[in-house]
């Protein structure tokens, strides 16, 4: 199987430094210090699990070069996708299977509208990864995580093959989802959450989890979103929200979500792409966003500044 990382981030590089790891014929998409980095001295990965190294490792600022992929994983920030949708359209053949790891839910419209179910699955994971320096991965926390299915959760052989590939590698959890849709809006209910709330704190999990004022904003926020996927026919539980706050309390104290870490850094982030998006949804449903509309109206500033606007 021909595989294209698109995206050799924290997401892109552990999972597909792990598919190459497991003999996989793996090109990775990255640009600048990091891809001659990985040019020159292969894709390093530190993990909580067991460090790795991939070298040789194919590397390119071209997708164009590399041809039709047979599977293309797509781990770009949010933000990248419209660039990202335009630069991958030689990666897509016949029978490319595009598996999407993005923060949000809708990137899926974009996706289904340039290349169709027919090459687009539906995807997740959960991971804290990140570049620490160029060429280099730092898994830091969570046990790895991914699922995969085909949007109207039939079980075609093509997830069958998938589900092969990712479960025949050591080190990470992998599962083909009993439904697909619901899995992702449950992540997007939980990290939304947790991005905005974090990001307008500017503290860790443990500190406005702790906090009466900041944590009822939390439960306000994911209540919010779940009620937006309700809304479009998603199947979220009752007690779904209230099971999160439970795994919140378990999480370790000092974890921040990636949205939160770029605007803290003064860097671009997916605001648009999570908070923005829940608040779109929202409108387009019918389901008042109080909490997601103050969460904007306090980070978009920022936002703006980072971004030279």
């Amino acid at each position: 199987m021909r595989i294209a990382v698109f995206g050799t981030g924290g997401v892109g590089g552990y999972f597909g430094g792990r598919l190459a790891q497991n003999g996989g014929n793996v090109t990775f998409i990255a640009r600048g210090a990091h891809l001659a980095a990985i040019r020159e001295s292969g894709l390093h990965v530190e993990s909580i699990d067991g460090n790795f190294l991939v070298h040789p490792a194919k590397a390119t600022d071209s997708p164009q070069s590399i041809g039709a992929a047979d599977l293309v994983l797509l781990a770009v920030k949010a933000w990248q996708l419209d660039d990202a949708i335009t630069q991958m359209k030689s990666l897509v053949g016949e029978n490319t299977m595009t598996l999407p790891l993005l923060n949000g839910m809708e990137h899926m419209d974009k996706l289904f509208e340039a290349y169709g179910t027919k090459h687009v699955l539906g995807g997740m994971c959960r991971i804290s990864a990140f570049i620490g320096v160029p060429g280099l991965i730092r898994h830091v926390g969570i046990k790895p995580y991914i699922a995969y299915g085909e949007w109207d959760n039939s079980k075609s052989e093509r997830i069958l093959k998938l589900d092969e590939l990712f479960k025949s590698i050591d080190g990470i959890v992998a599962e083909t989802s009993a439904d697909i849709q619901t899995a992702m809006w449950e992540k997007f209910i939980f990290i939304s959450g947790t991005s905005g709330v974090g990001a307008y704190t500017r503290q860790t999990m443990g500190e406005y989890r702790s906090n009466p004022e900041t944590r009822a904003m939390l439960f306000a926020s994911m209540n919010e979103t779940a009620a937006v996927a309700r809304a479009r026919g998603v199947p979220i539980a009752d007690n779904f929200v209230e099971a999160t706050m439970q795994r919140i309390d378990n999480l370790p104290a000092d974890v921040t979500a990636s949205m939160q870490k770029d605007m803290m850094a003064g860097k671009p982030s997916e605001l648009n792409e999570q908070t923005g998006a829940v608040i779109r949804m929202g409108k387009a449903a019918g389901v008042p966003t109080p909490t997601h509309e103050k969460l904007l109206a306090a980070l978009l500033p920022l936002e703006k500044q980072a971004r030279n606007l």
